[in-house]
């Protein structure tokens, strides 16, 4: 059973993850170059990829999530592994594509701020995980 306690960054995570999917269900031609372009341009193994279908598997993957993250019966644990796993890839793009990073490679430049507020889903992730692993319920 979820705890309130979980509840509540659950809900703030899940509701911005299911928001940012939805709005990319029906990205067009150009909206889905440049998220795959961005992303190919962190993780190169995406180059092949079909920048459409790309960002239609994004779209799902970000709907699946936010609604795990929603729905009281899915488990913390399981939940924050995923929001982690996501969460991770997603800070590894803030730090590693050219412009996002002050010379120190963690503050964020002006045009960094919208990937550097990954970090806090990270946080949340961690905070659902130690959470639901510890043992005094």
């Amino acid at each position: 059973m979820v705890k309130l306690r979980q509840y509540i960054p659950r809900v703030a995570a899940g509701a911005f993850i299911l928001n940012s999917g939805l709005n990319k269900r029906n990205a067009d031609e150009a909206t889905a170059q440049g998220i795959h372009g961005m992303a190919a341009g962190t993780f190169p193994f995406l180059e092949d990829q079909d920048p459409v279908q790309f960002t239609r598997t994004l779209s799902t993957t970000e709907i699946s999530l936010g609604t795990a993250l929603l729905v009281p019966f899915v488990p913390t644990g399981v939940v924050a592994l995923g929001l982690g796993a996501f969460s991770a890839g997603l800070v590894a793009m803030y730090l590693k594509t050219p412009g996002m990073t002050e010379s120190d490679g963690i503050r964020p430049t002006p045009q960094g701020i919208g990937l550097a507020k990954d970090v806090f889903l990270l946080g949340i992730a961690g905070g659902l995980l130690v959470d639901a692993l510890s043992r005094k319920k």
